[in-house]
């Protein structure tokens, strides 16, 4: 489970980053649409919150195992 959960908070990491640099780079170059940016800054939080969220159960878990 603790493994599992590992690679899932590293996946949405990098999707997070991944809609950040989308983002980003639709700024950047200009005329492009405010609504598409609008929401891929909406799912950057979403991911940011997710991701989060995960982390912190995996710390959870990780501090039940060792008996703390």
């Amino acid at each position: 489970m603790i493994t599992f959960l590992t690679i899932l908070v590293a996946l949405v990491m990098l999707a997070t980053l991944g809609v950040l640099f989308a983002g980003m780079f639709g700024l950047v170059n200009g005329g492009g649409n405010p609504a598409r940016s609008n929401k891929l800054m909406r799912w950057r939080i979403v991911l940011q919150a997710a991701a989060l969220l995960l982390f912190l159960l995996l710390l959870t878990l990780l501090r039940s195992a060792r008996g703390v």
